[in-house]
């Protein structure tokens, strides 16, 4: 449940309003207002949203300094806030069907003529929300950076490493252990020693200074990245036909456009982490092959043991549509 102290506090800011010019929606951001996600998926849909509408609708972003990461999904379900931009993996505790797309092809056409967007936004409108978008980072989403590099197998055993639910599984199959730590704490669990590494996507490493702190990372890439777009469902309802068109004129074409800007943004990052002094360690060739269903099995496993009926009709669909093991 939402803290009385920080639903009270959210509260001050005051939310959904509506002018005689324009419907104003409030967006709670998992990562700060200058860090990649948002530059790039949150800012560009702010922008998409005042476009496609005409300048009927606009949209003001307030990041995890307000209200932490992990502590986001309930003030918005309550209509604290009307948007939601996070990742998944955030709220697997309420439920982790979300978290399951980063086992599911990126493409976004694919992805919604298979069905899987409407089968997620149905399963969050019985919790009260709406997916509005999913957008992928990229065609591939993760790596691992590690205070010493890769030696021999299994390449993390006895490691501590930084990484959400959805990694754990692959994590200890590659003999470390996971630790669930906000992006914005890895520097000083890297530099402290609390973790020997962590799990995150191709971008953001960066921004976050890691290169100080941890000088190797890791080949290959796995897996995709899937932040999610939500609205809560009563704010949703309320808009009209119009607004709600909009809104979806701007998903897709967020969804359309975020892939190749971010395959740029990563092959940009890892030019410049290279520059600041990181280097490559790579896993053996015999575990790098199993990289993939190492993830994509584990990130399904996760879904499944808090929602496995749910997570079972998702992942049929993946399947059929050659989107996921």
């Amino acid at each position: 449940m939402i803290r009385t102290g920080l639903l009270a506090g959210v509260l001050a800011l005051g939310i959904g309003a509506t002018t005689a010019n324009a419907t104003e929606l409030k967006m709670l951001g998992g990562f700060p207002e200058s860090f990649v996600f948002t530059e790039q998926i949150a800012k560009p849909f702010m922008d998409l949203v005042a476009e496609q509408s005409g300048g009927a609708m606009s949209v003001e972003f307030t990041g995890p300094d307000a209200v932490p990461t992990f502590e986001q999904f309930e003030p918005v379900q309550a209509g604290v806030f009307d948007v939601l931009f996070t990742h998944p993996a955030y709220h697997a505790g309420t439920t982790p069907l979300g978290l399951a797309i980063d086992a599911i092809g990126a493409d976004p056409t694919e992805r919604r003529e298979a069905g899987i967007i409407d089968y997620i936004d149905q399963h969050y409108r019985e919790r009260g929300m709406k997916l509005v978008a999913a957008p992928a980072t990229g065609s591939k989403g993760f790596r691992y950076f590690l205070k010493e590099p890769v030696s021999g197998e299994p390449g993390l055993e006895g490691r501590k490493i930084r990484g959400t639910v959805s990694y754990h599984p692959m994590i200890e199959a590659l003999g470390g252990s996971g630790v669930v730590i906000p992006g914005g704490e890895v520097y000083s669990a890297l530099q402290t020693g609390v973790v020997d590494g962590a799990a995150w996507g191709l971008t953001g490493a960066r921004d976050f200074k890691w290169y100080e702190v941890a000088d190797y990372m890791a080949d290959p890439v796995f897996g995709q990245v899937g932040v999610m777009i939500f609205m809560n469902l009563d704010a949703w309802n309320a808009l009209s036909d119009d607004e709600r068109a909009a809104l979806e004129r701007a998903a897709v074409e967020l969804e359309q456009n975020s892939i190749a800007r971010f395959d740029e943004l990563a092959a940009a990052e890892k030019g410049e982490l290279l520059e600041l002094g990181m280097q490559m360690t790579a896993f053996s060739d015999a575990e790098a092959e199993r990289f993939e269903s190492l993830w994509s099995n584990g990130v399904w496993s996760v879904a499944e043991a808090s929602a496995p009926d749910a997570v079972a009709g998702l992942r049929e669909l993946a399947r059929s549509a050659g989107l996921s093991d």
